[in-house]
C-alpha cells in the first residue's frame, strides 16, 4: 500500500505512461467501421463531454470553488478528459463484448489520467498519498545532540564553520510524530528536513523553521527540502532545520484557530511543535533565529501566529497568504470554528490582531511573497503585508515574475524568501543581528 501512496505523479514515468495509454485507448475506440451513425454518435459523445467540462470550469471560476481562477492547463485537461470519457460512454452501446470491456477500461484510465494531469498543473501533490491527503510515515533518526543555547551577540554561523570531511552532499528528510501534549490536536505526522550540517558529528546548533502547507494539503517535506538542499549547497552544508507541521488535521480547515469543532490548531503549532523542536532537535534556542513559514493557508497562519506570539516567532515567511483564514468560505468558518459568532471571527483575523498589538513587533522580520500573476491572492498578500508593516514589523514584499498562485509559486517563494532572511538567521556573513542584541 505504501508503494502505491508514494508513487510519484508529478514528473517521472507515470504521467507519460497514462497519456500514452489514454491516447491508445481513444484510437482503439474510434477505430470502427466508418459509417455515419457511429461517426455521429462518437462526435456527440466527445462534444457532450467537452461541453459539460467547460460548464464545470466556468461554474468553478464563478463560484471560486477552488479559491483561484483555474489555470488554463487545468481547464484544457478537464475538457480533454471529459471528452474522452464521453467517447467511452457512447462506446458501450450496440457493440461487441470486448469493445464494451475496452470502453469500461478506457473510462477509468481517462479519469485517472485527467486527475494526474490536473494535479500536475496545480503542482502541489507530488505523490498519490499527497493527492489523497495521506501522510506515509518515513521515520527519521533524530540527532543525538539536542538544542543548545546560543549567544545572542555571537558571530554568524558561517564565520567559523568549516564543512567536515565526509559530510553528506544533501540533507535528509523523513516524518516525525509530534505529540499534541498541550493542544490535543489530531495532527498528521510532520515532515522533517535535516540539512547536511545537522548530520555530522558535533553538529552546530542551527536555525529553526516551522513550515505549514496549504489547505487541502499534506505536511510533505519534499518541496522545502529541494529548496533547502540548494541553499545548503551554496552555504557549505548550512541551512535551517525545517519542521513541516500539520496545522490542518483531518476535520476540515481549522482556520489557524482553537475550536471545539476542529481542534486546537493554534496551540498545537505555538506550543506543542515549538516545545518538541527545542527538546529533540539541535536548534539555536533563541527565537531570533526561528522562522515561521507557510504557503497559502499556512502562510496566513504564519502571520497570525507571529502576530499573537512576537516573542516566539521573530521571523516570518508568508508565501501568497489569504487576507484571513477561509477567505473564500467565510460563513463555513464562522459557523464551525467560531460557533456562529461574527464578532469572534473578526477579532481573530490577522489584521485585527496586528492592529490591536501595534508597536510590539520591534525586531520581527516578515517577508511576504506573491506571484505577479496571482490575481486571486495577490491583493490579499499586499494588504496583509501593509497591515504587518503598519503594526511595526519590518516587512519585505517580493513579487515573483511569471508566477501564479499554484505551480512553481511554492518553491520560488521559499527560494526568494530564505535568500532574504539568510542574513537574519546567521547564515551569511552580513548577519545584521550578529553584532547587536536588537535593532
Amino acid at each position: 500500500m505504501d508503494a502505491l501512496l508514494t508513487t510519484q505523479i508529478i514528473g517521472g514515468p507515470v504521467p507519460w505512461v497514462l497519456c500514452v495509454l489514454s491516447a491508445s485507448l481513444v484510437f482503439a475506440l474510434v477505430l470502427r467501421r466508418p459509417h455515419a451513425r457511429w461517426m455521429i454518435l462518437a462526435g456527440a459523445g466527445i462534444l457532450a463531454g467537452a461541453v459539460i467540462a467547460l460548464g464545470l470550469v466556468i461554474v468553478a471560476d464563478v463560484t471560486a470553488m477552488f479559491e483561484i481562477p483555474l489555470p488554463i492547463d487545468v481547464a484544457a485537461w478537464s475538457i480533454a478528459t471529459f471528452a474522452a470519457v464521453g467517447l467511452g460512454a457512447v462506446s458501450l452501446w450496440k457493440t461487441t463484448w470486448w469493445r464494451r470491456s475496452l470502453a469500461i477500461v478506457g473510462i477509468g484510465v481517462f479519469a485517472v489520467t485527467g486527475v494526474v494531469q490536473v494535479n500536475a498543473a496545480f503542482g502541489l501533490n507530488p505523490t498519490v498519498g499527497d493527492l489523497l491527503g495521506v501522510v506515509v510515515r518515513h521515520p527519521i533518526a533524530l540527532p543525538k545532540n539536542h538544542g543548545t543555547p546560543a549567544s545572542t551577540d555571537g558571530p554568524a554561523l558561517t564565520a567559523g564553520w568549516v564543512a567536515p570531511h565526509g559530510m553528506p552532499a544533501i540533507g535528509k528528510t523523513g516524518t516525525v510524530v509530534i505529540p499534541a501534549t498541550v493542544s490535543g490536536f489530531h495532527a498528521r505526522p510532520a515532515g522533517l528536513y535535516l540539512p547536511p550540517a545537522a548530520l555530522v558529528k558535533n553538529a552546530p546548533a542551527l536555525p529553526l523553521v516551522i513550515m505549514m502547507m496549504g489547505y487541502p494539503g499534506t505536511p510533505n517535506p519534499e518541496p522545502v527540502s529541494t529548496v533547502m538542499n540548494a541553499f545548503a549547497s551554496r552555504h557549505d552544508g548550512l541551512a535551517p532545520i525545517v519542521i513541516v507541521a500539520d496545522q490542518v488535521g483531518s476535520n476540515g480547515d481549522p482556520a489557524c484557530a482553537d475550536s471545539v469543532a476542529r481542534g486546537n490548531a493554534a496551540t498545537y503549532i505555538e506550543s506543542d511543535v515549538v516545545n518538541w523542536a527545542t527538546k529533540h532537535l539541535r536548534v539555536i534556542e533563541d527565537p531570533r533565529y526561528w522562522t515561521l513559514a507557510g504557503y497559502s493557508n499556512g502562510a496566513t497562519c504564519a502571520v497570525k501566529f507571529a502576530a499573537e506570539k512576537p516573542n516566539v516567532f521573530r521571523n516570518v515567511l508568508s508565501i501568497s497568504p489569504e487576507a484571513y483564514p477561509g477567505m473564500h468560505y467565510t460563513q463555513t468558518v464562522i459557523d464551525s470554528v467560531y460557533d456562529g459568532s461574527t464578532s469572534a471571527w473578526s477579532a481573530d483575523k490577522p489584521e485585527t490582531i496586528l492592529a490591536a498589538h501595534a508597536g510590539t513587533y520591534g525586531g520581527v522580520d516578515a517577508v511576504f511573497t506573491t506571484g505577479a500573476l496571482d490575481t486571486a491572492f495577490g491583493p490579499a498578500t499586499r494588504s496583509l503585508a501593509a497591515a504587518a508593516q503598519s503594526a511595526g514589523m519590518h516587512v519585505t514584499l517580493l513579487t515573483l515574475p511569471g508566477v501564479a498562485h499554484v505551480g512553481k509559486n511554492l518553491t520560488a517563494g521559499l527560494t526568494a524568501g530564505f535568500a532574504k532572511l539568510a542574513p537574519e538567521l546567521g547564515l551569511t556573513s552580513a548577519c545584521a543581528r550578529c553584532s547587536t542584541a536588537s535593532r
